[in-house]
């Protein structure tokens, strides 16, 4: 089990293409679930701000009004081959405050690992932290997403509304929920589902986290994050922030 949350206060600088799968649609149409932490069943998502205690800020004695970005340091397990820290502290921007405060530590990574969905799930399966998934495909485009919970399999949809999609091309691009459904993230032995409706999926990667396709997707309202919709995965990475 990692380390749980950990505050810093020292500033310092650093250096720093497939067809889907007919399962894979028909699971989508059939998860008219409504997922706060865990999943229940009904249609819709009445308000954007679903609590869960994983992204919630705590009260931190007298720092209220004081910038916790500038006291803290972004902390790596190691150095990631996709993205640079630059791009990193980027996208760290977007997350939930407390979650900025968070070491990103890598828990699994194809070039390391083996391209595997059932590796990936197995690294995960003790972890109770949100992570970040990051691929680049083929074409050079890295992009990934936010996930408001741990990789799991799951029997529908789950997690919360602070799950989004990025891409970097080359620029940051965010696409945060739109309120519309909360297809967020579905975990099956064949394929990793995040984002949906009518039969679209933001991003879905294969089992063989080798093949993927990206939609624009009512969850997000994204863009396709490849330059293609469906792409070949060059490197996948998975971050827990602990």
């Amino acid at each position: 089990m990692l380390k749980s949350l950990r505050f810093q206060f020292k500033v310092r600088k650093n250096k720093f293409s497939q067809p889907w799968q007919e399962s894979s649609v028909e699971d989508e149409e059939d998860g008219d679930e409504d997922f706060h932490v865990v999943e229940h069943h009904d249609e819709q998502v009445d308000s954007p701000g679903v609590d869960s205690s994983t992204w919630s800020v705590p009260h931190l004695l007298g720092l209220d009004e004081i910038n916790l970005n500038l006291m803290c340091e972004l902390k790596l397990s190691e150095e990631s081959k996709l993205l640079t820290f630059s791009q990193i502290q980027q996208l760290s921007q977007h997350l939930p405050e407390v979650l900025s405060l968070c070491e990103w530590m890598l828990i699994y990574q194809t070039q390391t690992h083996g391209s595997s969905l059932r590796t990936l799930y197995r690294a995960t399966e003790q972890l109770e932290r949100c992570m970040v998934l990051i691929l680049r495909d083929t074409y050079g485009q890295v992009f990934g997403v936010v996930c408001s919970a741990p990789l799991r399999v799951s029997s529908s949809y789950y997690g919360t509304g602070q799950t989004f999609l990025f891409s970097f091309s080359p620029h940051l691009q965010v696409y945060k929920w739109t309120g519309v459904n909360s297809y967020f993230i579905k975990g099956g032995m064949d394929a990793l589902l995040f984002g949906g409706g009518r039969g679209r999926f933001g991003l879905w990667i294969n089992g063989d986290l080798i093949r993927g396709r990206s939609q624009k997707c009512d969850t997000f309202d994204n863009e396709t994050l490849s330059s293609e919709e469906d792409f070949v995965i060059n490197e996948l990475e998975v971050w827990a922030l602990v």
